[in-house]
């Protein structure tokens, strides 16, 4: 390993051991990220419910599940299940998006002005 080598792996390090000064940088990106986390959770948990939703009523229909838990005629309660699912699934979008829509025009103001400020710089 050559000294240069060398210098460069005791500096980084050295850089996980030093406290890092906040920049606004990194004050907009945590902004960012606390306008676009709780939209992106929703829509990761909701997509998942209405997909385990639409799947249960699809099991239900193709398979003889319905059978073993008691339901003598499961092709009507596996079609509706599957219907609720889909309709979970093609609502998640729009309300991801109201949800983000929200969010943005609660933060748009503190992020504008910590934006124009970096830009000024």
């Amino acid at each position: 390993m050559t000294k240069n080598d060398q210098k460069f792996l005791a500096q980084k390090i050295r850089t996980q051991y030093t406290e890092k000064e906040s920049s606004q940088l990194d004050e907009l990106k945590k902004l960012d990220t606390r306008v676009k986390r709780p939209a992106n959770v929703f829509a990761y948990v909701f997509g998942t419910v209405s997909a385990i939703v639409m799947g249960s009523g699809m099991s239900l229909v193709m398979t003889d599940i319905g059978g073993t838990i008691g339901l003598s005629e499961p092709l009507i309660p596996g079609i509706m299940t599957g219907i609720i699912g889909m309709v979970m699934a093609i609502a998640n979008y729009p309300v991801y998006k109201k949800i983000l829509a929200s969010r943005k025009k609660k933060y748009a103001g503190q992020i504008i002005a910590l934006s124009d400020k970096l830009m000024e710089e």
